[in-house]
């Protein structure tokens, strides 16, 4: 296996680890500042801070699996 490809692989896996967390945080900080009535600008404020939060652990984690994954050799 070619080192352009395990690095393909591990971009891959954090873009989609990325779009996937960020996701879930959005839908996840909608929710909780919706539960804890956050006031105004704040909510957005809220929201985005646990957008990007989740968006960056579930990257790196998925980035991390995709590094462990591409040095097995099957």
């Amino acid at each position: 296996m070619a080192r352009d490809s395990c690095l393909a692989r591990i971009t891959a896996g954090v873009a989609v680890g990325g779009a996937v967390g960020g996701a879930v945080g959005a839908v996840y900080g909608t929710y909780e500042a919706i539960r804890y009535k956050v006031p105004g600008l704040l909510k957005v404020r809220y929201i985005g801070q646990t957008t990007l939060g989740s968006a960056a652990i579930f990257g790196l984690f998925l980035g991390a699996g995709s590094l462990i994954h591409c040095g097995k050799s099957y």
